[in-house]
């Protein structure tokens, strides 16, 4: 049996960042900021339609993700840059940024496995949470 791996305290935030003036097409800047992103050690991401969701150890780390990003757009000649960051550091309990989603995630899942179609287990979560 393989020892459960040791859970760390680590600071999750969400972070979004568009060029201003550089056309409706972006993937391009996204792609740059995603690839100096993952240059740096200790720094695990997500990248969703809208944001990246970002996990480090550190502030500084999700802060060099930050810059680095910023550095790679004016790289590229954006004249100027807006970005959006949320960070979450919880120092009471260790934690990854996957824990966040898996409580809703196996509470829609077990009411889907009791017969629910998915529609009527997601839709009785949300409703669930807005009481």
């Amino acid at each position: 049996m393989q020892p459960k791996a040791k859970r760390r305290i680590v600071l999750v935030a969400e972070f979004s960042i568009h060029p201003i003036g550089m056309g409706t097409s972006v993937g391009r800047y996204v792609k740059a900021a995603v690839r100096v992103m993952s240059r740096i050690p200790g720094l695990t991401f997500d990248v969703t339609p809208m944001s990246s969701v970002l996990e480090a150890e550190t502030i500084g780390t999700i802060l060099e993700a930050v810059e680095v990003s910023h550095r790679i757009l004016r790289s590229m000649g954006a004249k100027r840059i807006s970005s959006s960051l949320r960070i979450d550091e919880r120092l009471d309990k260790r934690r990854k940024m996957s824990d966040k989603t898996r409580g809703p995630e196996n509470k829609i899942a077990a009411l889907f496995f009791r017969g629910l179609s998915l529609v009527e287990a997601v839709l009785g979560e949300v409703f669930r949470f807005r009481a």
